[in-house]
């Protein structure tokens, strides 16, 4: 089963979807397996982070953001704005892939980990990921 989740992002920054994959996982039935996922674009990116404490996916962004800052005079690829460049950088530095395995009809995450599309852009985006449960 292949599905699309969409992921209404507000700029820059980490958006949990655990919960809509938990969703998806109980609708399909599949009790063992693995939940594949890709998010469809070049300028953001997925992550298993910790949901517990927010200051960390704050201090992973603003490390993030110093690695690859934006304005440098490198940038060729500038069309879309001073974070067009930077945000295909830092997508190809993370992943655009998962895979979570499934057992007992539940993902196998740890305790504090949750499931995020990783936004690099400022503006307000709407990111689709297409996840496999199989």
């Amino acid at each position: 089963m292949v599905e699309i989740i969409r992921i209404e992002t507000r700029g820059q920054g980490l958006y949990e979807f655990t919960d809509q994959l938990r969703q998806l996982l109980n609708s399909s039935g599949v009790r063992e397996g693995l939940c594949t996922l890709l998010i469809q674009h070049t300028s953001a990116s997925l992550t298993i982070q910790e949901n517990a404490d927010p200051s960390a996916q704050q201090d992973l962004e603003n490390w993030l953001n110093r690695l690859v800052p934006e304005g440098d005079p490198l940038y060729t690829h500038v069309f879309e704005g001073r974070d067009d460049m930077p945000a295909h950088i830092k997508a190809a530095l993370t992943a655009t892939t998962l895979s979570i395995p499934v057992s007992e009809g539940r993902l196998l995450l740890g305790t504090w980990q949750g499931v995020y599309c990783w936004e690099h852009r400022h503006d307000r985006q709407i990111r689709s990921v297409a996840v496999h449960i199989g």
